[in-house]
């Protein structure tokens, strides 16, 4: 009796497993192994045996019926690494190239958000919020132009006062060489090695700094523009504030903590800077070092650069102090300066800035030296601002990075509060 040789439909039954209950699919697309867990893409997508295999967007026939078969693609661990730090590495290059523009523009956003409590004021007392806005904007101006009258009155007079010193700052150079040169160092080495900090290169490298007052003037322009456009937004801010509170509230949260905090941070840090400053001019008032209110006001204004700030402001003063004085004195200026910095900046001052510094001291260093890099002398007064910002816009507003938060906040803790 002869074979019969099974039809195509026979055929499709025979490969039905035992049970019943297990399909064979036919797969049009790649094959893919499908997750266990993997939901199913809709409400008519069948579930297939253990080991039906699928590639993203594949479709697979299921009895009569096109079943479409979803899989998410993603990335490695090394991928999602290597496109981070690119993407980094992009934008700094972009904020390096723009930091002409980006920096003042910065410095004058900072500046009008720590004086709009002036804005508030008036138009509580029924001050017509345009007029406010414009007397805002001139508190800021008039602010900033004492403060670069500052700087320039004290480099001016700094480097007046120090030219005259310069034959006992060359002798005193000289015999720092020779002693080094007792204890075993070698003296034309040490000369080589020294040469960019003789003290005639350092005169002439703070006099041109002085006298070249073309990039502050640039700097100083770009604010003036910016500042005049940011007071004409000023008025319709509160109303924004609050559409982008309704629309995005977790966002919205973390630019007012921000705001708040930089204008604490600016706040107290300029009210500890003239204690800091009226401090170290009466110490070096009693000490009979010259110049005393130069070195008050340049303590002053390295007040506002975090970590390295203090030792650019102590140095001169010491330096003076040593070649008038003797090296008692300029030993009781370090120490006299070392300890109220210490007293004032690390116990005092935290306790009213609370978390408006909310980074660790290292990533304080690091943000100064980064932005420094990138934005030029301008970078170190507005490096802990910039990495505020950057923390409260990429970080805190979501709630997969808010974790990086553990490693470098000051308070490890505000991870684990809620936005």
């Amino acid at each position: 009796m002869s074979e019969k040789n099974p039809t195509p439909e026979e055929g499709s039954t025979a490969r039905r497993s035992a049970g019943g209950d297990e399909v064979h699919a036919t797969l049009q697309a790649g094959s893919a192994t499908l997750e266990d867990n993997q939901a199913p893409a809709s409400s008519e997508t069948t579930t297939t045996s253990p080991e039906t295999t699928a590639s993203p967007g594949a479709r697979a026939e299921v009895g009569n019926a096109i079943v479409e078969v979803e899989v998410q693609p993603g990335f490695s661990r090394a991928t999602g690494v290597a496109i981070a730090l690119g993407a980094t590495a992009l934008a700094i290059g972009l904020l390096s190239t723009f930091a002409d523009i980006i920096a003042p523009v910065f410095l004058g956003v900072n500046l009008l958000i720590a004086a709009y409590p002036v804005y508030t004021v008036l138009v509580r007392v029924k001050v017509p919020r345009a007029l406010a806005a414009i007397a805002t904007g001139l508190t800021v101006l008039l602010v900033l132009a004492a403060g670069v009258a500052a700087i320039v009155w004290s480099g001016t007079s700094m480097v007046t006062a120090l030219r005259g010193y310069s034959d006992q700052f060359t002798e005193l150079y000289t015999h720092a060489i020779q002693l080094l040169g007792r204890v075993g160092f070698d003296e034309s080495a040490l000369l080589d090695q020294l040469k960019s900090v003789s003290p005639s290169n350092v005169l002439g490298v703070v006099k041109g700094l002085v006298s070249n007052a073309s990039g502050a003037t640039g700097i100083i322009l770009v604010v003036l523009v910016a500042m005049v456009f940011m007071v004409m937004d000023l008025p319709s801010m509160k109303e924004r504030m609050g559409i982008t509170d309704r629309l995005h509230p977790a966002f919205s949260s973390n630019i007012e903590t921000f705001i708040s905090g930089i204008r604490r941070y600016w706040l107290v840090t300029t009210i500890f800077g003239i204690i800091v400053a009226a401090l170290d001019g009466g110490v070096l008032l009693l000490l009979g070092v010259p110049l005393p209110l130069v070195w008050a006001v340049l303590s002053f204004i390295t007040n506002y650069i975090p970590n390295v700030g203090f030792i650019i402001g102590l140095l001169p003063p010491a330096l003076l102090a040593l070649v008038e004085k003797g090296p008692v004195t300029a030993l009781i200026v370090v120490l006299a300066y070392s300890v109220m910095n210490f007293v004032i900046q690390s116990i005092i001052q935290p306790k009213f800035t609370g978390d408006a510094v909310g980074i660790t001291p290292t990533v304080s260093f690091i943000s100064l030296l980064l932005w420094t890099a990138v934005f030029g002398p301008l970078g170190a007064l507005i490096a802990l601002p910039f990495t505020l910002m950057i923390k409260a816009m990429l970080l805190d507003s979501d709630p997969r990075t808010r974790w990086i938060n553990a490693l470098i906040a000051a308070n490890p803790k505000t991870v684990e509060e809620p936005t």
